[in-house]
């Protein structure tokens, strides 16, 4: 059934792949800073294999991620964990692109960060990402730096922990309740 949906939506495009616009520089910063990348689809993997092909970046991607790696498709989390994995990446560290809210809650119940890209729907329908952009080229490395930083304090805090310092007790204080201190 997937396999048919995806005949005819490629029908109805064309069979024309092509990255969207700022993508094609938005990848090559990534790769001249040698960050891993995973390619990560509900597609079937003959489609991906076939339109990354056609674009000619096969050679992005450190792993690719299908709907036949997984049991369970977005928005549940199991693709992006699985892509982690593959990475040797904790999920904390990573950052997922996407352009859609199943995408957006995928990544967070993986413990990941979102971008989210506003290519199908508004700028405001996308607001629980951590970003969002109407185009990749929006994007610098510092704001990625920024958004996978695990030093941040929803991951600990890297400062050691306070502790509570004992009060003596008082000799002479009275732990007996008074009648004043009894609220009717």
């Amino acid at each position: 059934m997937a396999s048919r949906k995806e005949e005819i939506y490629q029908a109805l495009q064309g069979g024309i792949y092509r990255f969207r616009s700022g993508s094609q520089e938005f990848v090559n910063v990534l790769m001249s800073h040698k960050i891993p990348m995973a390619l990560v689809s509900t597609r079937p993997r003959q489609t991906l294999e076939t339109a990354i092909g056609a674009i000619g970046i096969e050679e992005f991607f450190s792993a690719i991620v299908t709907a036949e790696d997984v049991h369970r498709g977005k928005p549940d989390p199991e693709m992006f964990v699985y892509a982690a994995q593959l990475l040797n990446f904790i999920p904390e560290r990573c950052i997922v692109f996407g352009n859609s809210n199943q995408t957006v809650e995928a990544a967070h119940d993986a413990r990941m960060k979102c971008v989210a890209v506003a290519s199908k729907h508004p700028v405001y329908e996308l607001g629980a990402a951590d970003m969002v952009v109407r185009s990749l080229d929006e994007i610098s490395v510092v704001d990625l730096k920024n958004l996978a930083d695990t030093e941040l304090a929803e991951f600990g805090s890297v400062e050691p922990e306070l502790e509570m310092e004992e009060e003596e007790e008082d000799p002479y204080s009275s732990k007996s309740v008074a009648a004043d201190d009894i609220f009717w």
